[in-house]
């Protein structure tokens, strides 16, 4: 890798990436840290126990590859769960899945190493992408000894963006709404059902590749 070190800008992320590269708990991950394909993503959703980032588990995880404008449907992760832990009466009548649905599911550190082998270092597309994140950096954990390293890319964001730059400056202090439904529907893309690991990474990964266009990047 060919660094300026005249520039803060060109040293500062090879050197994160090398104390990272260096802390790293498992060595056979540092395929996440390698030059992205260009111009692929992975669109990621997942569907758990419960809302507590701290408590609850994944039990469902959707994810599809991104190649520019076209969203790879073939080459896509579905992948069930095995929890350790009850799944609550409220994320059930959230995603419908029921225990017994994914007893038979994968342990959690195979569910682990199938889905970053999946997304290798493509930036992750997701809606809300937050949780989805902190649960999945919490099981990855005990691998890599940190989080997930790739970029994160917020479609909610892009389309907040792309809401306000159709207001008046007077009117950019006012509430946009943000929900699936609502997105998908202003952008005149097709919904598929919701609390579907894939479903939702496929909406997303619809809105990402549309606001990309919209917002000229």
């Amino acid at each position: 890798m060919k660094v300026n070190w005249l520039s803060p800008g060109s040293w500062w992320p090879a050197l994160k990436q090398e104390w990272l590269l260096y802390h790293l708990g498992d060595s056979r991950f540092r395929f996440m840290w390698d030059e992205p394909p260009p111009d692929e993503w992975v669109a990621l959703d997942c569907e758990t126990t419960g809302l507590n980032v701290h408590r609850d588990q994944i039990i469902s995880i959707g994810a599809l590859r991104i190649a520019g404008d076209r969203l790879l449907t073939s080459e896509r992760l579905e992948l069930l769960v095995r929890p350790s832990r009850a799944i609550s009466a409220d994320a059930v009548r959230v995603h419908g899945l029921l225990e017994r649905e994914v007893a038979g599911g994968l342990e959690p550190d195979d569910a682990m190493m199938r889905l970053m082998h999946f997304i290798g270092p493509r930036p992750i597309v997701g809606y809300y992408l937050e949780f989805d994140i902190a649960m999945i950096d919490r099981a990855v954990f005990p691998l890599l000894g940190m989080g997930l390293p790739q970029p994160k890319i917020e479609v909610s964001a892009m389309y907040y963006e792309y809401k306000l730059r159709q207001l008046p400056p007077y009117q950019h202090g006012a509430a946009i709404d943000l929900r699936f439904a609502t997105m998908m529907r202003e952008l005149g893309l097709p919904e598929r059902h919701a609390h579907d690991a894939l479903n939702d990474a496929v909406m997303a990964a619809l809105a990402f590749v549309k606001l990309r266009h919209l917002l000229g990047r």
